[in-house]
């Protein structure tokens, strides 16, 4: 896997057994959450560790470019970012395949978040490059392995379609941003669902992206309030 990945997933292992840290309880309150979702964040922090197998020691890397030997052929690695931090896709020329993984999936755009280990990340901007940075390294004729829905033809319109649909929430959401709001008063710019407590984690990681990606454009300002909340506005 990619260095990154391994890291990673190491980290998030490593706190199986761990009480949730205080930046974690300070992130939360600074997005808005109320006290009974921040003390269900310390009940469940440190579950990944107990959901996956164990992770060995050691790895052999995946890097952009590398070349793999998989039985009869060859694959390319291709990293993709901002789902996760540095995604490796496998791209066979000759049979003219993709394994996108959770970099580009047909139905669904992949969740993108920032998480309080870097409250300050902009993995929205690191997504969206990387989106359009793979349309150059492969060719729209490849049939796309995902790993959600079904297998699909059209890699470069998927990508199109995916950066304009961000650039969209991100327009809406700046429009919705003339009056103040904490992270947790914008899920309507951005999710056409209604945001329940199964998945408000989610729902604030990836509102927290866009926001931080209009603050890295210089089109946001975020100030704290007394209780240390975040409240964003336009610039």
């Amino acid at each position: 896997m990619s260095r990154l990945e391994y890291i990673s997933c190491r980290m998030l292992t490593a706190e199986t057994g761990r009480e949730a840290p205080d930046d974690g309880v300070r992130f939360y309150n600074a997005a808005g959450w109320d006290e009974e979702s921040i003390e269900t964040y310390k009940a469940r922090f440190g579950g990944f560790g107990k959901g996956v197998h164990a992770m060995p020691d050691s790895y052999r890397r995946l890097s952009e470019g590398d070349d793999i030997q998989i039985g009869d052929y060859s694959w390319r690695v291709v990293v993709g970012s901002g789902h996760s931090p540095e995604h490796a896709c496998l791209y066979n020329e000759q049979l003219k395949l993709l394994i996108s993984g959770d970099q580009v999936l047909p139905k669904i755009s992949s969740n993108v978040s920032v998480f309080p280990t870097e409250p300050d990340g902009d993995p929205l901007t690191d997504w969206l490059t990387s989106l359009a940075r793979i349309k150059t390294l492969v060719p729209d004729d490849v049939l796309v392995l995902p790993a959600h829905n079904e297998p699909f033809h059209g890699l470069h319109a998927r990508l199109d379609h995916l950066i304009r649909g961000h650039e969209r929430a991100l327009t809406r959401l700046l429009s919705s941003l003339a009056v103040p709001k904490r992270s947790i008063d914008v899920f309507g710019s951005l999710f056409a669902r209604k945001i329940g407590p199964e998945v408000l984690g989610m729902a604030t990681g990836e509102s927290l992206a866009h926001l931080n990606c209009l603050m890295g454009r210089g089109l946001v300002v975020a100030e704290p309030d007394e209780q240390g909340v975040l409240w964003y506005r336009a610039a």
